[in-house]
Formats: structure tokens, sequence, C-alpha cells
């Protein structure tokens, strides 16, 4: 009997949808006693090292868990699940199992954002892989097994596999006997991930028990992350109350009615949610984003439809799906309080692997900064960020030109200014509500506001490009990416296969995002990674 041990924290939904999908039958731990009649367990989860020891415990199930591992039956342990085995964390003070005699380390982040977030591969120690071949897996994590031959030998017999990330190489799997465990995620990680835990649920994973000393291997920087594209999709009911992608400018999704120069048609409607979500898995997007933009998101736990949505989209693809609108405090029409954490918790109990937020991170730097840059633990993106852990948490960032007179004094803000050739001058001013009102933050103020609130992603608009075409603003996602030490995705502007290049190779964000261009079959994902790889840019094939 198979069966999933949930911690509480993160989305399990989606392992258990791969596992129903390729045909196996599970229960869930609920008591101790399920230990004893488990014949094989998984262990997933995403978070925190410390909040899966101490809520294991306080159920009653971490010794029962260390039992059943040393009892030698089939273990799976995905990210947490892995981390676990080893004997401690730096992000924690409670002692992990200790079934692998070394430490859990953070990423530097002198040479790479962090978290790792991202297609990556994965390479079996001692088999050198040919160059041309390379299976990516997705992972989400600040934390990782340093792969430290010399330091922790007894810690390197456990690595099956190990994935360079920058200039740092980790275990990204472990296996001795019947104990596997994977820092990537194999539920988000498209054909190769369910493969793969398809292999190890029939039995048929190839047996690899290494024999004398490993041997590190050199830096290969052509197998490290892939620069990620992700499909955007803007989500609302139309007139009739039916759910449609649709796009426009910010909150002007209406068609033009007629020749005349004022809005007042029809919800613009570019596709149903889950079709368009199924074409572009199969078009080998990297990641899928839904933003909510109907009224509901002012309420969104009476949301139901498109808690349906993320439902459906969770059991049928299997890549990271990114959530946002109405991730707030919110108040229900009868007077129910609710919580930004609550929200956020029924989003990825539905399957949704991040949340989304816009204008209430700009609220929440404003107050932050008014605190003298102390933070109390109470916005949406702490509570999330510590429940969760900060790769769960993606800030949505909307700033526009604010261009510079003459002689006009700005203070600390002079860094920031962009000057051309011509003497024009501008910096970027934050928004709130789509762009609809500005706000006294620049842009980096908000991003290193939200970095150090714990915010693990930046999705970076820019209102004047949005809709246009001309590209992606590259003075935009250069002043932010090396303002941050966080991932930054590229939003606004798409409008060829080449804008996406020279987003990469020009400022070196960690993802590039688009809509309209996609809906419209405009633009086609396989095009812009081919475009990615003619110019020597990693991407996932």
């Amino acid at each position: 009997m198979l069966f999933l041990l949930d911690y509480g924290a993160g989305n399990v939904t989606s392992l258990a949808n791969s596992i129903r999908k390729l045909g196996h039958q599970f229960r869930w731990i609920e008591t101790s006693a399920d230990f004893e009649a488990a014949t094989s367990l998984v262990f997933p989860g995403v978070g925190a090292f410390e909040s899966a020891i101490q809520h294991l415990s306080h159920r009653g199930l971490l010794e029962p868990l260390r039992k059943y591992i040393l009892s030698g039956r089939p273990y799976f342990g995905i990210c947490i699940g892995m981390q676990v085995l080893y004997q401690s964390s730096e992000e924690s003070r409670s002692p992990g199992l200790g079934i692998i005699p070394g430490p859990i380390e953070r990423f530097s982040d002198n040479d790479k954002a962090v978290p790792h977030i991202g297609w990556n591969s994965s390479q079996p120690l001692d088999v050198l892989l040919p160059q041309d071949v390379c299976t990516h897996f997705y992972f989400v994590h600040s934390y990782c097994a340093k792969y430290k031959p010399e330091k922790f030998p007894e810690a390197a017999q456990w690595a099956h596999t190990t994935t360079q990330y920058g200039e740092e190489i980790f275990v990204s799997s472990v296996r001795k006997g019947d104990v596997f465990g994977t820092q990537f995620h194999p539920e988000k990680s498209g054909g190769a991930g369910l493969a793969l835990l398809d292999a190890w649920l029939r039995g048929t994973l190839p047996a690899h028990e290494p024999e004398g000393p490993r041997v590190s291997r050199p830096l290969n920087l052509k197998h490290g992350l892939t620069k990620r594209i992700i499909a955007c999709m803007d989500v609302r009911a139309n007139d009739e109350g039916d759910l449609v992608v649709t796009k426009g400018d910010q909150y002007d999704v209406r068609e033009r009615v007629a020749l005349a120069a004022t809005a007042g048609g029809a919800v613009r409607n570019l596709g149903k949610p889950i079709a368009l979500a199924e074409r572009y898995y199969d078009a080998g997007a990297d990641e899928l984003c839904l933003l909510n933009i109907t009224s509901f998101r002012h309420s969104p736990l009476q949301d139901q439809p498109m808690l349906a949505v993320v439902r459906v989209a969770a059991e049928r693809l299997f890549i990271p799906l990114t959530i946002g609108g109405g991730i707030k405090d919110t108040i229900d029409p009868d007077g129910t309080p609710r919580a930004a954490l609550e929200v956020a918790s029924a989003y990825f109990r539905a399957g949704a692997d991040k949340v989304s937020i816009g204008s209430e991170a700009v609220y929440a730097v404003e107050r932050l900064r008014a605190r003298g840059g102390v933070a109390d633990g109470t916005s949406a993106i702490e509570t999330i960020a510590h429940a969760y852990g900060r790769q769960a948490v993606v800030v949505s960032i909307d700033p526009r030109r604010t261009f510079v007179d003459p002689g006009e004094d700005l203070g600390s803000r002079v860094s920031e200014v962009v000057r051309t050739t011509d003497g024009t001058a501008w910096w970027y001013q934050c928004t709130v509500s789509g762009g609809r009102e500005t706000r006294p933050l620049s842009v980096v103020e908000l991003a290193q506001g939200v970095e150090m609130l714990g915010a693990g992603e930046i999705l970076l608009n820019s209102i004047d490009r949005d809709g246009t075409g001309l590209g992606f603003d590259l003075d935009l996602l250069a002043l932010v990416k090396r303002s941050v030490r966080i991932p930054v995705v590229a939003s606004s502007g798409a409008g060829s296969a080449s804008h996406f290049v020279e987003a990469f190779a020009q400022t070196d964000v960690e993802a590039a995002l688009a809509a309209g261009i996609f809906h419209r079959d405009e633009v086609k994902i396989s095009e812009v990674k081919e475009a990615l790889r003619s110019a020597g840019i990693n991407a996932r094939q």
C-alpha cells in the first residue's frame, strides 16, 4: 500500500494528481499507525525545513517516519522530503532525521539569484552524459545539500545525481537501497518527471550503487539553469458569466464599438482558460500564470469558478502554476474577514505552486519604509513566505516612466535615472490598480522592499510597453536586475521571438513572460525556444 505524507505546507495536490494520472492508488498518512501499514511512502514538500520538522513532531509523526525509513521499505522524498533525511539545515534550529550525515546549506548569492527557481539538468555521478544529452527537471529552493565529497565523504556516498547552479554543485537526488530522494519536483517536471515518478512507483528505476570514491565533476555551464518562457492568462467572467482569457489595456478588456473611439463592446475573448493552458503545456511552456481579474478578486474564496479552473489545470498540467488576483486581506460580502494567508492556502490546496501579489505589495513596502525599514511580520508577503517559503511568493510590479525636468532635484533617486543621448531622462515610478494610480515609490525602492519582506521572485511589468509589441523595456529590466538578488521575470512588450533573446542576452533576467502574442498565435513558444537556442541561450527542449 502506497502512502503519501503531507506535513501541511505547499502544493501536494499536484503530486496526488500525478500519481492518479499514472494509474496508481494511494492513501494519506493520518496517524502514526499508518506507517506500519505502508509498503511504500512518498513525502513531498516545499517551504521551510524547521516548520516541516516541527509539524511532524507536533503530530507525532517524526519518529515513526525515521523508523519507517530505517526499516528499508521504499521511500521517496521530494524537496523537503529529501532534505529532512540530512543531519541539519542552516535554516533550522531543529535537527533533521540524521539518516544522511551531512548539512543542508543556503546557496551563495554572490554569483546568482536565490531562490534557485526553474529548470536545470541532473547529471548522474560517475556517468558523464554526452554534451548533447540533457534532461531538465524543475527546482524551486534556497537551501541545498552542496556536493562536498572531501568534507562529507559519507554523505557523498548517498549522492545519486548532482546539478550545477552558478559556480556551485549540489546534490539533486540521493539513493541508497530503497531510499530515494530528489531536490527537484518530478510532479512539476513535465513528461520527464512523470516518467521518473512512474519508474519508482513500479519498481523499475535502474539500480545504482556507488563503488569506490566519488569524483567531483568539473563545472559545466552548458548544463546549467535554463531561461524560462512563461505563458500568462488574464482570466475574467464575460457578460454571460463564463470565464474567458482576455487581454487589454490594464483593466480595459472590452472590444471597441464599431468605429467609435470609446470602449463598450463585449469582453475580449481569446479562449477558454483550460484549453489555452493545455495548448501552452503541449507547446513547451516552462510555467503558466493565471491572473484573476474578475470582480471576485475582492472576495476570492467565494470565486468558485476560478478555484475550479486552478483545480482542473493542476489535474492536467504538470508544470509550475502561478495564481494572482486578490491575494490580500479581504472581507467577504457577509462581513467575514479573510487573511491573505487563508486566500493563498486555498489556491495552494487547489493546485497552485506560487501566488502573485500586486498592489498589496506596494502598500506593504510603504508601511515598511514608514517604520524605518523594520518588518513587523503582518504583510501578505511575510505571512505567506513564513508558512510556505519565499519561493512561493511572486510580487508583480507595475512601474511607468516619470520624466525628469532639467535641474530637478531627485535626491537619492539620482542613481536610478535613465538618460538618453538626446538629453531625455526619466525614473520608474510604481503604480497600483493596473497602472491607474501612481504611488511615491521608485521601482528600485519597491523591488528591494519586497525582497526584504520575503518575496522569492519579481514579475516586472511595464505600463509604457504593455501591449505595444515594441519589446521589453531593457533599461527597466537591467535596473531592477542589478538592484536585487532574487529572480526577475521580464514582462510587457514582447512582439517577436527576438525580443526574448534581447531580454536574456542584455539583462540576464531569469525568465520572460508573454500573453497576447501567444493567445493570438502571433508568436509560438517553439519559435521562442528555437531563437534562444540559435543565440546560444540555454532553453529547455
